[in-house]
C-alpha cells in the first residue's frame, strides 16, 4: 500500500505511476476525495468532544438540576452526533482503505516504459545455446520416456494440468530443493519452515488480497488461504511488528509448494508441466532499511544467477517494463533460462524490490538506533529458483543422444550419487 501523505503531496507521482502501467489514474483523485471528507470528519468529531468535555466539566460545577438537565440534554444530542458522524468516518475510512488496496505500487524512475511483456529489457545474456548433433525432445517426451513423469496418473488422481514424478525424477525434484536451500544459506539466508496455509490478514499483508483472490484457493470454512508462494508466509513472518534496527537486514529463505489457479490460453502452456495449480518453489526473502534495498536488490538477483551458473544454464536477465510489473513491485528483473526441448527461454525467478509497499500494508517498521519515529522497512524477494522449470530445463539441457539426462555434478550428492537417468526398459 501507498502512503497516504504521498497522494498528498505528490498526487502526480502517483498518476504518472499509474499511468505508465497502463492504468486510469482517476483512482488518485477518489483517494483524495475521501481522504477531504475523512479529515473533515476527524476534525468535526474532534470538536464535538472539546465541547462536550468543557460543557462536561461545566455541568459538575452547577448545582441546581433545574439548571443542569438543559445541559446534560444538549450533550446527549452531541454525543448522538459524534455516533452519527463515528459510523460516518468508518464508512470513509472503509471506503478509503479498499480504493488504496487496489492501487499498486510506483514503478522506479529506472524501470524501462512499456505496454507489455514485448517491450520487456534483456540486460545480460550469460552463456551460449547448447548445439546438439542431435534434435533435443521436449520434456513431455523425455520424461515419460525415462520414467521419470506421468501426466495420466495425475489427470486420474486430480485433473488436468497435474502430474506424478516418479523414481529419479522426484527424487531430482527434492534434490533441486534441497540444494538449492542449502545454497541460499551459505549465502546468508536463514531457512524457515512455515505453514502451507495461511490467514487472510498476512495473504492481505502480502500485497494478494484483494486484486489475486480469484487466483487463490481458501478452505472457506477455516478462512485460510494456500500459499500461491512461500513469499506470503514469510512476510507475515514478523507482521505488526516493530524490529530493532541493529536487527536489519533479515535474510530468510523457505520451500513451499504453491497453489495458484492458472488462467491459460488454449494452445499457450498447455503442454508438458511448465504451469500447473501446484508447483514447488524456494523462495528468498529480505527485510532491509529503505537506503539499502537498491543494493539488497542487486545482491538477490546475483544469489538466483550463481543457482543458475552452478548447474551450468544458460540464462538471461529481462527487466521488466512498466506495463509488466507486477502490483506490488517497485522494479522487477526475471531471470529465464534455454530450455533446448521447447526451444524456448523459461522464467525460473522473479526478483522485486518492492520497498516499503508490504511493510505497510503488514504494519512490519523498526525502530532507529537513534531513536527518534518508527520507519516502515523495506522488502524484497525472489525465486531461488522456481520449479518444475528448473527441472526442465535439468532434463532438456543434460539430455543424450540415447535419451538419457546425465545429472549436473552439483547435484549429485543430493541424488545419491547417481550420475546418469538411463531409460526405461
Amino acid at each position: 500500500m501507498l502512503d497516504i501523505n504521498l497522494f498528498r503531496e505528490q498526487p502526480d507521482l502517483v498518476r504518472d505511476g499509474l499511468r505508465k502501467r497502463q492504468m486510469d489514474p482517476e483512482p488518485v483523485d477518489q483517494v483524495l476525495a475521501l481522504d477531504e471528507q475523512r479529515r473533515s470528519l476527524i476534525q468535526q468529531v474532534e470538536s464535538l468532544k472539546a465541547e462536550r468535555n468543557v460543557v462536561s466539566k461545566e455541568i459538575g460545577k452547577i448545582k441546581d438540576q433545574d439548571e443542569r438537565q438543559p445541559k446534560i440534554d444538549q450533550m446527549r444530542a452531541v454525543g448522538d452526533q459524534i455516533d452519527g458522524l463515528d459510523n460516518e468516518l468508518r464508512e470513509i475510512e472503509g471506503n478509503l482503505n479498499a480504493l488504496m488496496s487496489e492501487i499498486p505500487n510506483i514503478p522506479d524512475p529506472g524501470v524501462p516504459l512499456g505496454v507489455d511483456e514485448s517491450e520487456n529489457v534483456i540486460i545480460k545474456t550469460v552463456g551460449e545455446k547448447p548445439d546438439y548433433d542431435f534434435e533435443p525432445q521436449p520434456h513431455w517426451d523425455l520424461g515419460p520416456a525415462l520414467g521419470v513423469i506421468n501426466f495420466e496418473q495425475g489427470v486420474n488422481i486430480t485433473g488436468s494440468r497435474f502430474y506424478v514424478l516418479s523414481g529419479a525424477g522426484a527424487r531430482l525434484q527434492r534434490a533441486l530443493i534441497a540444494w538449492m536451500l542449502d545454497v541460499h544459506i551459505q549465502q546468508g539466508y536463514t531457512e524457515k519452515y512455515t505453514p502451507f496455509m495461511v490467514k487472510t490478514e498476512v495473504v492481505y499483508g502480502a500485497g494478494q488480497l484483494p486484486k489475486f483472490a480469484d487466483n487463490l484457493y481458501k478452505d472457506h470454512e477455516e478462512d485460510l488461504w494456500f500459499v500461491p508462494t512461500a513469499e506470503v508466509p514469510l512476510t507475515g513472518l514478523h507482521m505488526d511488528e516493530i524490529l530493532d534496527e541493529t536487527a536489519l537486514p533479515l535474510y530468510y529463505t523457505a520451500y513451499t509448494p504453491c497453489f495458484r489457479r492458472e488462467k491459460m490460453s488454449a494452445g499457450r502452456d498447455v503442454r508438458g508441466i511448465k504451469r500447473g495449480h501446484q508447483f514447488d518453489k524456494v523462495e528468498m526473502y529480505k527485510y532491509c532499511k529503505a537506503e539499502d534495498s537498491p543494493a539488497e536488490f542487486e545482491k538477490m538477483v546475483a544469489d538466483a544467477e550463481q543457482v543458475c551458473a552452478d548447474l551450468g544454464f544458460t540464462y538471461r536477465i529481462n527487466q521488466l517494463c512498466t506495463g509488466d510489473l507486477g502490483f506490488g513491485a517497485h522494479i522487477t528483473y526475471d531471470i529465464e533460462v534455454w530450455a533446448p526441448g521447447v526451444g524456448e527461454w523459461l522464467e525460473v525467478s522473479s526478483i522485486s524490490n518492492v520497498g516499503s509497499f508490504q511493510a505497510r500494508r503488514a504494519n512490519i517498521r523498526y525502530r532507529p538506533e537513534e531513536g527518534g519515529k518508527t520507519r516502515f522497512v523495506h522488502t524484497l524477494n525472489g525465486s531461488g529458483l522456481g520449479l518444475p522449470r528448473a527441472l526442465i530445463a535439468v532434463l532438456e539441457n543434460c539430455q543424450q543422444a540415447d535419451g538419457s539426462v546425465v545429472v549436473p555434478p552439483i547435484l549429485r550428492p543430493w541424488m545419491g550419487d547417481i550420475e546418469v537417468i538411463e531409460p526405461e526398459g
